[in-house]
């Protein structure tokens, strides 16, 4: 069960996690914002009754202190007594990998242009961009962020992607999913 700050995350978690975890069983709620997710997270948490299942929370950091945010969302999770759920940061957007793997957004844009980005200082840490959200838009005038999750959702992959925030999610996802019998091959 992922709880997201938004319905883009959905969008592209529904798109992606079928192509690197084929036989993960997962359900994806999105939220409305930041408030919405951290009203939500100890109330969904405790009334969440199904045995075996795994919460995961994700959330963009836009900007803020992530150690800071990130114990704020592990103390809902006790709060919500499920101290066992993955909180994951999005540093500092999710658009931040997308920028973490120009040969994504040169595929799902048809754009080969974009692979030359991959050189560029400013993108080597994706992470670091304080609003990847204004870049990937001055790359790709018509991006969108719906339509650009179902997009990238078909070409990120764990290999290629630079983005630190983005492989902590996927191995986060690996490691609980181990831990699961519905899930026996690593992401690809």
């Amino acid at each position: 069960m992922f709880l997201l700050e938004e319905p883009s995350m959905k969008t592209l978690l529904d798109g992606l996690l079928p192509r690197l975890f084929p036989s993960l069983v997962f359900q994806c709620v999105p939220h409305e914002g930041k408030q919405d997710l951290a009203k939500s997270v100890p109330r969904k948490l405790r009334a969440w009754r199904e045995p075996g299942v795994r919460f995961v929370v994700l959330r963009d950091n836009d900007g803020g202190d992530c150690h800071a945010l990130k114990r704020r969302l592990t103390d809902l999770c006790r709060e919500g007594r499920r101290p066992d759920t993955l909180v994951r940061i999005a540093c500092q957007e999710l658009e931040a990998w997308y920028l973490g793997e120009p040969d994504a957004l040169a595929d799902a844009y048809g754009n080969d242009n974009l692979r030359g980005i991959r050189g560029r200082a400013r993108y080597r840490n994706p992470d670091a961009i304080v609003k990847p959200s204004a870049e990937v838009r001055r790359l790709i005038p018509q991006f969108q962020k719906t339509n650009g999750a179902r997009r990238l959702a078909q070409h990120l992959s764990l290999q290629r992607n630079h983005s630190p925030s983005f492989q902590a999610l996927i191995q986060g996802i690996h490691n609980l999913s181990r831990d699961t019998p519905q899930q026996q091959t690593p992401p690809t």
